[in-house]
């Protein structure tokens, strides 16, 4: 399951800031993005993922991806970062 290896992954990139940075170095494996975050947020994932040859994941809600990444706050977007 996607989500249990976020949860595990030994890098990670949790924020939209971060993971776009992470996508445009080539350093994202696998981005998970929050059904429920902003349009344009979810638009610019996209958008950058196509370009990158980066696979998304949907996850129900950015709480949800918040806890799977061990924050207390929720987060719209995460990503498996390249060892």
């Amino acid at each position: 399951m996607p989500l249990e290896q976020l949860k595990t992954a030994s890098k990670k990139a949790v924020g939209t800031k971060q993971v776009l940075r992470a996508i445009e170095k080539n350093a994202a494996s696998l981005v998970f993005v929050a059904q429920d975050a902003d349009a344009d947020i979810i638009g610019k994932i996209n958008t950058s993922c196509q370009m990158h040859g980066v696979e998304i994941k949907p996850v129900k809600s950015k709480t949800q991806l918040g806890q799977v990444c061990g924050i207390d706050v929720a987060a719209a977007t995460a990503a498996i970062l390249k060892d």
